[in-house]
């Protein structure tokens, strides 16, 4: 795995480095964002563990504009504990958040668990006119590739790992966003709209189940 590590601290960047490692992952630097949109331009990067709070640009900016480039993980670092600025963070398609101080331990955790989710999981997955390919990481509806944000990805790969169960919107966010999520419900409502839009003819798949949550439905499987 290639993690890119981006904070104007250098301190930081070598503890997670040296963690990094312990666990054989290569590791590539940046201390602010324009360093890092560099190096997404010029390196296939697995995933990107990226402060808020930088010089030159910021990382929220920094990852809109890698965002605009590559499809790439990222696990955001911020010294402030606030809902607004994780709302911000998962609007953008940030996959997790983790609050300075922070442990290192619980940050490889956190990277292993969002790498296994995007590039480990079922290799393919498919329910008549919609694939997923997990290696390319390549959502296809009848054949053509649509783009979705990484939290879009997620959820509606979820949601077809589970077809034709009703999953609460507290699963959906707990699994896709992580237990310590603190936004609400509309969040999931919000993708879920913009998820159908891109599943097309298909998107009545996806069905409301009221007062609970949503449901992928599998017609094949009535």
């Amino acid at each position: 795995m290639k993690i890119l590590i981006v904070d104007d601290e250098k301190l930081i960047r070598d503890v997670i480095k040296e963690y990094l490692e312990l666990e054989k992952m290569e590791v590539y630097e940046a201390e602010n964002g324009e360093q890092a949109i560099n190096i997404i331009k010029n390196n296939e990067i697995n995933l990107i563990v990226m402060d808020i709070m930088m010089p030159k640009m910021d990382g929220y900016t920094a990852y809109k504009k890698i965002r605009e480039i590559k499809n790439t993980p990222c696990i955001m670092l911020s010294a402030r504990n606030e809902e607004y600025d994780k709302l911000i963070g998962f609007e953008l398609g940030v996959d997790d958040y983790l609050t300075k101080p922070f442990s290192p331990k619980e940050l490889v955790a956190r990277i292993k668990a969002v790498t296994k989710r995007v590039y480990f999981d079922d290799d393919k997955i498919e329910v008549l006119g919609i694939s997923i390919d997990n290696l390319a990481h390549e959502v296809r509806i009848d054949q053509k590739v649509v783009e979705l944000t990484p939290k879009e990805y997620d959820l509606l790969k979820y949601l077809m790992q589970n077809k034709n169960i009703a999953l609460s919107r507290e699963n959906l966010l707990n699994s896709i966003w992580g237990y310590d999520f603190y936004g609400d419900d509309r969040t999931i409502d919000t993708h879920i709209k913009t998820l159908r839009s891109h599943l097309g003819p298909y998107r009545d798949r996806i069905k409301t189940i009221r007062g609970m949550g949503y449901k992928f439905e599998d017609p094949e499987e009535k």
